[in-house]
């Protein structure tokens, strides 16, 4: 049985440690808007300037705010590293350049902005893109694409193993564009560290049952199952209406209120399993919340500026691809937990102090976020 319980406490591990790398590191986006219409190339480019400063650095004075001054006294070291990571063909190598520089601010931050100008050989050929911004130091950033070639739209979301996008003239593929924001929806969710502590809070208490004043383990595994679809389908109903409406701009609320929402919402998910408040019916909970929720993960679609066709197609995908990435965290926790559930390890180790390590982390991103202070590096 020890033994048992020792295989069982290093597969939880191992879970935890598989989601912890991408859960902890930032989200890295760029935005790539191009027209081509015949040899004609124009654009808009987006770089977050933290990833920029991250590759070739922008602090002059190391006083860790990078001003106006500092980036246009790098103007030309910062289309030419832009530009060298981006290929663009169309019966040859099309010739770009930087024609403008600005500054933009993103729901994320301060992003350089490269207005681009270009010719290609060709007016009529297939049009091959090749993108490769920030993959040698930061294989989870992703650039997300909105680009017209002769009047017909095409979305795409650039990563390490999509990098490069071939285009004939005329040619959309609705299909590969719904699978690629459904490999995206779940490669989001499972680097949004806020949304998955959120949801792993609410999941915690299923394997257990609070009576007279202490957790105990179910006694079948069915009871915690019908918690865990209540808590998934209330959370994904919820989340869905969210997404929908906002990437649709039917609503939009200001970032920072959102981001400020969900700290607050772990910080009550987590309190709740120490202090327990509502002890039935947590799906009511987990509705209430995945309603702000939602609104979090629309930001990569409302930030890219899709035509609404192309829109609701991405939408789509990129919803089923959140819940596939919340049923794989389902699978890989619930197993487990259900067999540990009587074990001082998941009680008192996972349970309890995995709550209170959740809510000090959480109390930390809502500080930063309501306050706008920086007191962590990520």
């Amino acid at each position: 049985m020890r033994r048992l319980r020792g295989f069982l406490y290093l597969l939880l591990s191992l879970c935890a440690w598989v989601a912890v790398p991408a859960m902890a590191h930032k989200a890295s986006d760029s935005y790539l808007a191009l027209q081509v219409k015949g040899r004609e190339v124009a654009g808009q480019w987006d770089i977050a300037l933290r990833d920029i400063d991250f590759a070739i650095g922008l602090d002059a004075n190391g006083d860790g705010d990078i001003t106006w001054g500092e980036v246009q006294a790098r103007h030309a070291d910062i289309a030419a590293w832009a530009l060298a990571r981006l290929k663009l063909e169309r019966g040859g190598d099309c010739a770009l350049k930087a024609a403008e520089h600005l500054v933009d601010n993103h729901t994320d931050g301060a992003y350089a902005v490269l207005r681009l100008a270009g010719t290609c050989p060709s007016d009529s050929q297939a049009l091959a893109l090749g993108y490769r911004l920030l993959f040698d130091v930061d294989q989870l950033h992703r650039g997300l694409l909105r680009l017209e070639v002769d009047g017909v739209s095409h979305a795409s979301v650039l990563g390490p193993d999509s990098g490069v996008l071939n285009v004939k003239a005329g040619e959309t593929s609705r299909l590969a564009q719904f699978g690629q924001y459904l490999a995206e929806g779940a490669f989001h969710i499972w680097i949004g560290f806020d949304h998955v502590l959120f949801l792993l809070s609410l999941l915690l208490p299923a394997v257990l049952v609070h009576e007279s004043r202490r957790w105990t383990g179910v006694g079948s595994l069915r009871p915690a199952l019908v918690e865990v679809l209540w808590v998934v389908t209330a959370f994904t109903v919820a989340h869905s209406i969210t997404l929908s409406i906002a990437a649709l701009r039917i609503v939009e609320l200001p970032s920072r209120l959102v981001e400020s929402a969900i700290a607050a919402s772990v910080v009550l998910a987590a309190a709740n399993n120490l202090w327990p408040v509502v002890e039935r019916r947590r799906w009511l909970v987990a509705f209430g919340f995945g309603l702000i929720h939602g609104f979090g993960f629309a930001s990569v679609l409302t930030e890219l500026g899709l035509p609404r066709d192309a829109l609701v197609l991405s939408l789509l995908g990129f919803n089923v691809g959140v819940e596939i990435g919340q049923l794989a965290i389902v699978a890989c926790f619930l197993p487990v937990a259900y067999l540990l559930r009587n074990t001082p390890l998941y009680r008192k180790g996972v349970f309890v102090g995995g709550s209170i390590l959740t809510l000090l982390v959480a109390l930390v991103w809502l500080a930063e976020r309501v306050f706008n202070l920086k007191l962590t590096g990520a």
